[in-house]
């Protein structure tokens, strides 16, 4: 079986993840940025992030048959922060918070194509 869109969403999923990694734990360990922050964002970010390079990128590249669930459950956690942002804290989101979780929603809708594409691919032949 040709691996070569799950291994690439994986990949992607693992940047992904690192990148929410690295700015989740950059707030939380103190650094202050010239923008609001919403106290519990950083925290969610961080925790995404881990759970998306030690869990979910781990079973996309395996094409474990948990990986698409794990995908879908992560585009739909970051689909409700952002509503959760857009409608709860409207007056207090920084614009900077909204664009990273919309980018995060739309890397998010490339991996599960890929991964769709992946799983028509080992079906059909």
């Amino acid at each position: 079986m040709n691996m070569n869109l799950t291994n690439t969403a994986a990949v992607i999923a693992f940047v992904i993840g690192g990148l929410s990694v690295f700015a989740g734990s950059m707030v939380v360990m103190g650094k202050t940025m010239d923008y609001n922050v919403i106290d519990w964002l950083p925290i969610y970010n961080l925790i995404a992030g881990l759970i998306t390079v030690l869990f979910t990128a781990i079973l996309i590249w395996q094409g474990n048959r948990f990986a698409m669930i794990a995908a879908v459950v992560t585009l739909l956690s970051h689909s409700v922060v952002l509503l959760i942002l857009k409608t709860n804290f409207r007056d207090v989101v920084a614009m900077q918070s909204i664009r990273a979780m919309i980018f995060r929603i739309a890397v998010w809708l490339v991996i599960i194509l890929m991964m769709s594409i992946q799983i028509k691919q080992s079906t059909d032949g």
